[in-house]
């Protein structure tokens, strides 16, 4: 079953992306994910404000895909570099219908 990781994050400093990207996106692949969405573009229609500069969305193979990659230990210093210069958000959603 898909999982999907969906993303809302807000650069406070940018001196982390640079060297963020490359290797999120090599660790991204190497753990069966895939970008459907990375964007600026993004309208809120429902709800109270919630800001973000970027929306992203990922798709995984499995929760243990997406959990891997959180998890990988050459990911570590990226994500803390990350959270320390953003307000991110992340959920991992599994891919079930469940009102069906």
């Amino acid at each position: 079953m898909a999982y999907y990781s969906v993303l809302a994050v807000t650069p406070t400093n940018e001196d982390w992306i640079p060297d963020y990207l490359p290797t999120a996106n090599k660790l991204v692949a190497k753990h069966g994910g895939k970008y459907l969405a990375r964007t600026t573009t993004h309208t809120q229609v429902e709800g109270p404000s919630q800001p973000a500069a970027l929306r992203i969305i990922l798709e995984w193979p499995s929760k243990e895909a997406a959990m891997s990659f959180m998890n990988d230990l050459e990911y570590k210093p990226h994500l803390e570099a990350r959270t320390a210069g953003s307000e991110s958000y992340h959920f991992v959603i599994d891919g079930n219908d469940d009102l069906s």
